[in-house]
């Protein structure tokens, strides 16, 4: 219960903040902007106290011993029982896939490490998802399905085993991590730039994967369909409290479909170089609580998803009523992520008082054409980031699968593309409200890039300080405020504007090296305001191209 009036008094205290600094913004007038009655209240779960230890049913911490069996039992007996808590230890305890039953928490006492197997054929062929689609891939190390009232929780540590699992680039390892790597055994692709751990997950990379295809075509590639660590499906009232999760095959904690969902204290660590090394990826999710967490991952930390394209429109399951707080985020493509399969859409996310250090980006919120879904009402206040490679705030519609930051040689410039019809595949980003946000190093403060027939729309960025190498680019994008904003970069033109219309930039601080102020293209831009700015520090307020009709910058 305390929990609930923690999540209600965060929301409503960002929630009036809205209210009064724009109250005339589009999605949050009187009838759309959230009110105490729509806040997401988290249901915890409970369990009896009765404990059942897997020693009891077997199990042996010799780090030897397979112990899949004993802890199943374990689970098993005490879900018949009526629920409780299943003991794990001290001690080191090897085991194939554990499946967790109703009402059942599986405490790792301190000093427990659970290390799953790596040996691949432990872990059957299942029919689940992959990255926002129906797939078939190896069992999760810890799975559930249509389950209630369940808890993963204490001191201890869940290894999944991952790199028994995943390809590794050669250019994310140097020449002796590379060397050692190849010697250990497994494959090298005929480029050489990729190692796989056995021929079959390399027949699996190499073949354009079918859905619904015979048990031996997919037993062919099984090495290849690395799991998830954690696959929570259909589940209610989940609670992860105080566990290191470490090492997964692949994306570390997936709920997908669940309810009432509670990550408290939780680490998510992946090796940076882990491909799809996700931390949290909260999938068509709704009431979720995440707070106090650290990741330290391959890719994304904390990401928001809700299905890929047609399979996850026709899903139609928006994530949604989310509050994360008071997490930290190391290594990782983006610190906060939103997308990039959300095509059932995502709405009433709540973000506060987190820090982001070494992410590739910051606040990164991605999709693509094709996916179609709406994102909207999504509120930040309080976030802290240093040595940020990429964008501190990133809003891309052009995403393509690609690592954030280039790799040497690669360029992530936008070739020239023409508007296509609307349609149920076009995405949309609305309605952001983005305050108190400091960035000590990126390489560029604020990155927002729409779609020419698809702007990125309503948002709000206040409160900022934002030291990079680049300062504002701004393409394809309607109602953008920028207030109370610092841009501490030594770029020569200090903000880029595309084709976008209703921007006002209030009160924009900046260096006196900078040489041009703005800079203003393509002929749908209009309507663009500058207040409350010091313009004497730059050489050159606003420059324009050809196409730019003359009255696009009023300045007061």
């Amino acid at each position: 219960m305390k929990i609930t009036a923690g999540i209600t008094l965060c929301v409503t205290s960002i929630a009036l903040r809205v209210a009064s600094a724009w109250p005339d913004a589009p999605g949050f007038n009187s009838a759309g902007l959230v009110s105490s009655s729509d806040l997401p209240k988290v249901q915890m779960p409970a369990f009896r106290k009765d404990t059942l230890t897997i020693s009891t049913f077997g199990a042996v911490a010799d780090g030897l011993t397979m112990n899949t069996s004993a802890i199943n039992k374990a689970v098993e007996q005490c879900n018949r029982a009526g629920g409780g808590v299943v003991l794990i230890p001290s001690g080191l305890w090897l085991t194939g896939p554990i499946a967790l039953k109703n009402n059942v928490n599986l405490h790792l006492a301190t000093g427990a490490l659970v290390q799953f197997t790596n040996k691949r054929t432990e872990y059957p062929l299942v029919h689940t998802t992959w990255e926002g689609e129906e797939a078939v891939r190896n069992q999760a190390p810890i799975s559930g399905t249509d389950l209630e009232n369940i808890a993963i929780t204490g001191n201890g540590i869940l290894d999944g085993a991952g790199d028994a699992w995943r390809m590794v680039k050669k250019s994310k390892l140097t020449a002796d991590q590379w060397k050692k790597l190849v010697a250990s055994g497994g494959v090298v692709n005929d480029k050489q730039d990729a190692w796989y751990p056995s021929e079959q997950s390399l027949k699996g990379a190499m073949t354009t994967i079918k859905a619904g295809q015979t048990p031996a075509y997919y037993e062919e590639i099984k090495d290849f369909l690395r799991p998830n660590m954690l696959s929570f499906t259909r589940c209610k009232r989940i609670l992860l409290e105080g566990i290191t999760f470490q090492n997964s095959p692949a994306w570390c904690l997936h709920p997908l479909l669940c309810e009432n969902i509670t990550l408290r204290n939780v680490t998510a660590k992946n090796p940076w170089y882990a491909q799809n090394g996700d931390g949290l990826d909260l999938e068509s999710c709704k009431n979720g609580l995440v707070e106090g967490c650290t990741f330290d991952v391959g890719d994304d930390g904390i990401c928001i998803k809700s299905g890929r394209d047609e399979q996850g429109r026709k899903r139609g399951v928006p994530t949604e009523n989310i509050v994360v707080r008071n997490c930290r985020v190391y290594h990782a493509h983006g610190g906060f992520v939103i997308g990039s399969e959300m095509s059932g859409g995502v709405r009433n996310l709540y973000v506060s008082n987190c820090v982001f250090m070494g992410t590739d980006v910051g606040l990164r919120f991605k999709t693509t054409r094709g996916r179609g879904g709406v994102v909207e009402n999504i509120f930040v206040d309080g976030v802290d980031m240093t040595d940020i490679a990429g964008e501190a705030i990133l809003f891309d519609m052009y995403y393509a699968a690609k690592d954030p930051v280039p790799q040497q040689g690669e360029s992530n410039e936008l070739p020239v593309i023409p508007a296509q019809p609307l349609s149920e595949s076009t995405p949309q980003f609305k309605s952001f409200q983005i305050r108190n946000v400091r960035c000590k190093g990126a390489e560029t403060a604020i990155l927002i890039r729409g779609l020419p027939e698809m702007a990125v729309k309503d948002i709000l960025i206040e409160n900022a300080v934002l030291q990079s190498r680049k300062g504002f680019v701004c393409i394809e994008a309607d109602n953008i405020r920028l207030k109370n904003v610092a841009l501490i970069s030594p770029a020569k033109t200090l903000m880029h504007i595309q084709n976008s219309h209703n921007l006002t930039l209030d009160n924009i601080r900046y260096t006196d090296s900078t040489d041009l102020l703005m800079h203003i293209a393509g002929d749908r831009s209009k309507d663009i305001k500058l207040l409350n700015t010091n313009m004497s520090h730059a050489k050159k307020t606003v420059e324009t191209t050809t196409e730019v009709t003359a009255n696009v910058l009023t300045m007061k």
